[in-house]
């Protein structure tokens, strides 16, 4: 719809903006609120080879923005050339190819000066008085001699004063603030060896002291204390190289997630970037081991030669260009995965904490104390439950079933599938158990609690296992073995079974069953709206066929496979199948209400410590939670 004729510009001659207007109009490129100047200033200060750099905002920064560094400082004749355009010292031979600062471009200063007043006092080392200059609104005062330690001083004052326009577009003070906060968080996660200060008006500075001393362990240190104290007993060290690049850092466990991708830090080259494709990896990294709904939380520090990464591709560098994205897309996702292999069975604490806290008087569990000292829970419910086994020990001498050639034990099919003791059986042993069995991570099974949870003694505490997400994962990661091994098992039904559903779902069906065949799940069409079923993946026999095929369905129409058109199409094939296999497994896996046999337990126990990611199930649930002796005792008091 074209403008009404009265807000049309009257007719002009063409004519040549002046300078002053050219800077403010440039500056909205670079200025957009407070934090990208503490963003552009920072860094800067990191450029200088500082130490320490401290920031003091007021108001969100609108009033105030202060950085003071102990870098190189500038002299007298550079600091009145820093605050012109396209002016910088950090592209001494031209070449934008080889990038090795995290400013280049000359525009902060002057764009800066152009909004708003700006104060600078510098002084190098070298020098007997330092300069201090003054850009209010674009006109450039005079240079005058300062007194000063080392470093660089840099106020801003009054930001937005000469274009008030763009104030009415910033947020609340403390939405400000959290932007300033968030900038500088994420360049401590890239400069670990920097201590950073933030000073506001709402109470106590936060510090991120620097770490002296490169290495995993001072960078774990670092991680601490921006990502929490929460995150070190959580992360999982990583370390990888391919051609030309080397990724590092911690990443961490799948159970220990937030709800937001706030968490993720990446820096390139020293430079912290939110880069679609990093992301894009991490996320495909975590597919099958996090909730959809969930985010992991890492930081990894890429380091790679200039001419493989261009960074003047956003005007806020936040983004970047790989020469090869293919090749860095492939070394995040194999790293990620190679370091969640090597935890084998972990979950996060933080669920023993909230275990804990749950159990204590007046906690979350429900628990109150009365006046003998007592504790008993409040009622819940009408529904009461039973202790299905209430003591038993492992049979004498047991021992896990030995590995197969894919690192699956071969154990007879029950203790994979839906066959469990009668109702009636009594598993009572003895109540000594061998202490080669209680010396394994995850202990010995004593006892199933509501025919849901395993109860098992380790060397120092107990642990608590779900045994429908811990199976649930055991079948996946068998099924996917398998499948990269050629192809999953089959078992043939003696008498094919016909399931009944609507005619385009039966379609859809019909569309993939090339790829189910390679799955194990051989169906064909049987008139309008069934297909009929002739054999299952071997590892899912036993159960309800019909559920199995309908949760198949499920996971092409999840996935967004076009009716009739080939799984995997839009995105890469292995996760599309991953999908499929993830709804297998939640069908073929122990549910919940079914008891077990003692060995059943200590073998699914055993299963768990040597199968990768079973800390969680595919939903990014976790599938134990581990209770040391010592928080036991003090519940009761003891310690």
């Amino acid at each position: 719809m074209s403008a009404p004729l009265d807000l049309l510009p009257p007719r002009a001659s063409v004519r040549r903006l002046d300078s002053i207007l050219v800077d403010r109009i440039a500056a909205g490129e670079v200025v957009e609120r407070p934090a990208s100047v503490v963003k552009e200033l920072v860094e800067n200060a990191i450029d200088a080879g500082a130490s320490g750099i401290e920031v003091a905002i007021e108001a969100g920064g609108r009033r105030l923005i202060r950085v003071i560094d102990d870098g190189h400082g500038m002299g007298s004749e550079d600091l009145d050339l820093a605050v012109e355009r396209h002016a910088t010292s950090k592209l001494p031979d031209g070449d934008l190819g080889r990038i090795v600062s995290l400013g280049f471009r000359g525009e902060a200063l002057p764009s800066i000066g152009a909004v708003a007043r700006l104060a600078i006092t510098s002084r190098r080392a070298e020098d007997g008085a330092g300069a201090h200059l003054v850009v209010d609104a674009g006109i450039k005062a005079p240079l005058r001699p300062a007194s000063g330690p080392r470093g660089t001083r840099i106020e801003v004052t009054d930001l937005f004063s000469a274009t008030p326009a763009r104030l009415k577009f910033l947020k609340s003070d403390r939405a400000e603030t959290a932007a300033i906060s968030e900038i500088l968080r994420r360049l401590a996660v890239a400069q670990p060896g920097i201590r950073f200060t933030l000073r506001t008006e709402s109470g106590s500075p936060v510090v991120f002291p620097a770490e002296s001393e490169p290495g995993p362990a001072a960078f774990l240190r670092r991680l601490g204390a921006v990502l929490g104290a929460d995150f070190p007993p959580n992360a999982v060290p990583l370390s990888m190289a391919r051609e030309g690049f080397a990724l590092d850092g911690h990443i961490g466990l799948p159970t220990f997630h937030r709800g937001a991708a706030s968490h993720i830090h990446f820096s390139v080259n020293g430079r912290p970037v939110r880069d679609r494709l990093l992301l894009g990896a991490v996320r495909g990294a975590y597919a099958d081991t996090l909730s959809s709904d969930r985010h992991p939380v890492l930081a990894l520090a890429l380091v790679c030669a200039p001419d493989l990464v261009d960074v003047n591709v956003h005007p806020a560098k936040t983004e970047v260009r790989f020469r090869d994205p293919g090749l860095v897309r492939a070394l995040v996702v194999s790293a990620i995965h190679e370091s969640l292999r090597r935890v084998g069975a972990r979950s996060a604490t933080t669920g023993a904490a909230r275990t804990l806290d749950a159990l204590r008087p007046g906690g979350a569990g429900g628990f109150s104390v009365h006046s003998g000292g007592s504790a008993f829970p409040r009622p819940a419910g009408a529904g009461h439950h039973r202790l299905a086994t209430p003591s038993f020990a492992a049979p004498p001498g047991y021992r896990a079933p030995d590995r197969g050639p894919g690192g699956f034990s071969d154990a007879p099919q029950a203790l994979f599938s839906a066959e469990f003791a009668p109702p009636g059986a009594d598993f009572r042993e003895s109540a000594e158990l061998p202490e080669q069995v209680v010396d394994h991570p995850l202990g010995a099974a004593r006892a199933q609690l509501h025919e849901t949870y395993i109860v098992a003694q380790t060397a120092d505490g107990i642990v608590i296992v779900d045994q429908h997400a811990a199976h649930e994962r055991l079948v996946y990661e068998r099924l996917k073995r398998e499948r990269a091994e050629g192809g999953i098992g089959r078992q043939g039904l003696l008498i094919p079974d016909v399931v009944e559903m609507a005619p385009a779902e039966a379609d859809r069906l019909i569309a993939a069953a090339e790829d189910l065949e390679w799955l194990g799940l051989s169906l064909e069409a049987f008139g309008p709206g069934a297909v009929l079923v002739r054999a299952v993946p071997a590892a899912l026999s036993g159960g309800s066929v019909r559920n199995l095929v309908l949760d198949v369905l499920d996971a092409l129409e999840s996935s967004g496979v076009e009716e009739g058109g080939p799984i995997g199409a839009g995105d890469p094939l292995s996760r599309r199948l991953d999908a499929i296999l993830s709804r297998m497994s939640c069908h073929g896996s122990i549910r919940a209400g079914r008891r077990l046999r003692a060995e059943e337990m200590n073998a699914l126990l055993r299963e768990m410590e040597s199968t990768e990611n079973s800390g969680q199930c595919n939903h990014g649930r976790p599938t134990f939670v581990t209770l040391k002796l010592s928080d036991i005792e003090r519940l009761f008091g003891r310690r």
